[in-house]
C-alpha cells in the first residue's frame, strides 16, 4: 500500500477549505497545510482536519511555498490541491485503488477540470502533475504558474479528476505583478515564463503588450509545443480584439507547424470567417472542428465544447445565413444532442418549431 501526503498552500480560504478537505482523510495518510498569511478563519478550519499546519512568509513565489509544503511530507507520494479544488467520491475511490496497486510511478498525471456542467461533465480540462513521488529532484519551479516538470516514470490516469471550483473570485493582476517584479529585479525569463507573462498581459487587457510578447515567444521557438500552440491561439484573440482579422488568421495558421490543429484552433478559425460573413469558409472549419478528437494527454488546455457543441451550433447559424434551412435544422439537432438544456438550443428549438408550424421545414 502506497502512502500519500496531501500538501496545500492557503491564504484566506475560509469559504473553500472545508469543502476541499471534507473527504481528504479517505485517501491521504497525512494532510499538510502551509498558510501564507491568512487573516480569516482558514487555520481554524484546517485544525479540524490536521495538526500539520505551518506558517510561511509570502515572498511572491508560489514554487517556494509549495516546496516548503513538500519538504514537510513524510509519505512515499505527495498530492497537491488548491483550496478551491474538490475531489469527488469517484476520484477518491480511484486514488484509493491506485494506492493499493503494485506500481512505481514517479509522476501521476490526472485531469484538472476547471469548467464543467452541473452534472460535473467536463467542459474545460487539461492534464496536470497531481501525485508525485517524494523525491528531491521532483520539486516545483517558477514563482508563478508553477509546475513540476514530469520526469522518470510518468503515468496518465484519466479516471482521477480534480475539479476547480472558484467561489466569487474575480481575475486579478496578482500574477502579472509577480512577473513585473521579476522584470524589475532583472530576472531572465525561461521560455515557459515568457509564455505565461504574455498570457497575463492578455488577461489583464494589455493587448498591445501581449501581442508583442506572444510574437516574441513564438518567433524564438524555444517553448514547449503545447505552449507554442496556445500562444498562437491567444495571439489570434488579441488581434481579433483589435479587429485585425488577417493577422488573427495568420496566428492560428502558424500553429499548424507544431501539430495537427486542435479543435480549439479549428473552431477559432471558423469564428473569424463567420464574423466576416464568409459562411462557406466558416462551415469548412467548423466541420473540421466537429470531426476532431480530444487528446487530454497532450497536456494542452482542452475546451471540449470546441470539439462538439460549439461548432455544431455555429453550423446551424451558418447554414441559416446561407438560406439552407434544412441543413441548419440538422445541425440544430446535432447541437441539441450535445446540450439539450443550453439556452441557445432552447431558443433554436422554439425558432424551428415556428418554422415547422409555418411548414417551412417538414
Amino acid at each position: 500500500m502506497k502512502s500519500l501526503s496531501l500538501c496545500m498552500i492557503v491564504k484566506n480560504e475560509e469559504e473553500n477549505l472545508d469543502c476541499c478537505l471534507s473527504n481528504a482523510n479517505q485517501y491521504a495518510d497525512e494532510i499538510i497545510i502551509v498558510d501564507t498569511g491568512s487573516t480569516d478563519k482558514t487555520k481554524e478550519i484546517a485544525k479540524k482536519y490536521t495538526k500539520n499546519i505551518y506558517d510561511f512568509k509570502w515572498v511572491y513565489d508560489f514554487s517556494k511555498a509549495r516546496n516548503f509544503s513538500f519538504d514537510k511530507a513524510k509519505s512515499e507520494y505527495i498530492m497537491w490541491l488548491d483550496a478551491d479544488d474538490i475531489v469527488l467520491q469517484q476520484s477518491v475511490n480511484e486514488i484509493k485503488k491506485w494506492k493499493r496497486q503494485d506500481s512505481n510511478e514517479d509522476v501521476l498525471m490526472c485531469n484538472y477540470v476547471t469548467n464543467y456542467e452541473k452534472d460535473y461533465k467536463p467542459i474545460f480540462q487539461y492534464s496536470r502533475e497531481r501525485i508525485i513521488k517524494n523525491k528531491p529532484n521532483l520539486r516545483w519551479q517558477d514563482p508563478v504558474h508553477e509546475c513540476i516538470v514530469p520526469i522518470g516514470n510518468v503515468v496518465y490516469n484519466e479516471n482521477i479528476k480534480i475539479y476547480h471550483h472558484k467561489v466569487n473570485k474575480a481575475y486579478t493582476d496578482r500574477n502579472l505583478n509577480i512577473y513585473l517584479k521579476m522584470i524589475k529585479d532583472n530576472v531572465k525569463f525561461s521560455p515557459r515564463q515568457q509564455f505565461y507573462y504574455a498570457r497575463e498581459l492578455y488577461y489583464n487587457n494589455r493587448i498591445d503588450d501581449a501581442i508583442h510578447e506572444f510574437s516574441k515567444f513564438i518567433s524564438e521557438r524555444k517553448g514547449w509545443v503545447i505552449n507554442n500552440i496556445e500562444a498562437c491561439l491567444n495571439l489570434s484573440k488579441c488581434y481579433q480584439i483589435k479587429k485585425e482579422y488577417d493577422n488573427a488568421l495568420s496566428a492560428l495558421f502558424g500553429s499548424f507547424i507544431y501539430s495537427v490543429p486542435s479543435g480549439e484552433i479549428l473552431y477559432e478559425i471558423g469564428c473569424i470567417f463567420l464574423n466576416q460573413g464568409k459562411y462557406d469558409n466558416a462551415i469548412f472549419w467548423f466541420k473540421l472542428a466537429l470531426q476532431s478528437e480530444v487528446n487530454v494527454k497532450s497536456g494542452a488546455f482542452i475546451n471540449e465544447d470546441c470539439y462538439r457543441f460549439l461548432p455544431a451550433i455555429q453550423l446551424c447559424l451558418c447554414y441559416y445565413k446561407k438560406g439552407d434551412v434544412i441543413q441548419s435544422y440538422h445541425y440544430h439537432l446535432v447541437s441539441k444532442g450535445f446540450k439539450p438544456n443550453d439556452e441557445r438550443v432552447i431558443f433554436n428549438d422554439a425558432f424551428f418549431k415556428d418554422l415547422k408550424d409555418k411548414e417551412v421545414i417538414k
